[in-house]
């Protein structure tokens, strides 16, 4: 199997097809309660900008670098053994163009991360992609969100949010002026014998998740 061909049968194209994909400079939100598996959507998304060729970011707020990293091995392995690809031909460009940052709420705002992505892009680096993990959107004022999406909206760039929240409808997810910054908002749940991210702005339908992998899937 090519590359090309894993880009094609990366798990992310199952989302492509709820018509809810973010366009250049849009923002998204996967929301669900704490444990179950936003991380690995959001990884999942990060990946498949990998495979791409474009740089990530991944700015995490409640994990330290190596468990980041645990999380796009595991992540990519599962892609690579569900499509007998391997690993050894992607993995070295992959690195090359992820970078990891850590940050601690308390003492870094979302323009701060702004700042630091400013001066990756000033060192180089062609940020396409944006993943933001563990960040509590209710501390975060409406403000700084929106210089984050007015960031992410000049330089073109896609940005993906997790939350923690188990809302399973789109008023009780977040306050309305914070929504107003995400183009899409998904919520992932428990469901049948698996999980299921569901739509709830932008797009229609829902992605199951393989309840062992968590990749999504049919």
């Amino acid at each position: 199997m090519e590359k090309k061909d894993l880009i094609a049968h990366s798990p992310v194209r199952y989302f492509d097809a709820t018509n809810a994909s973010l366009k250049d400079g849009e923002m998204g939100l996967v929301t669900a309660k704490k444990g179950l598996g936003k991380t690995s959507v959001l990884v999942q998304f990060g990946i498949d900008s990998l495979l791409n060729d474009k740089a990530l970011v991944h700015v995490s707020f409640d994990q330290q670098s190596s468990n980041v990293i645990a999380w796009y091995s595991s992540v990519m392995a599962e892609i690579a053994k569900k499509k007998s690809f391997n690993l050894d031909e992607v993995n070295e460009e992959i690195v090359r163009n992820r970078t990891i940052l850590n940050f601690n709420q308390e003492t870094f705002t979302l323009p701060k991360v702004v700042n630091t992505l400013k001066a990756l892009k000033d060192g180089g680096i062609k940020i396409a992609t944006v993943v933001v993990d563990g960040l509590d959107l209710d501390k975060a004022s409406k403000e700084d969100l929106e210089c984050f999406a007015s960031f992410v909206k000049s330089e073109k760039m896609t940005a993906w949010f997790s939350y923690t929240n188990e809302a399973a409808d789109l008023k009780n997810t977040l306050a309305a002026d914070k929504l107003e910054s995400f183009a899409t908002v998904a919520h992932l749940a428990a469901g049948g014998n698996g999980l299921a991210l569901t739509l709830l702005k932008n797009g229609e339908g829902k992605v199951n998740l393989d309840a062992k992998t968590l990749l999504m899937t049919k």
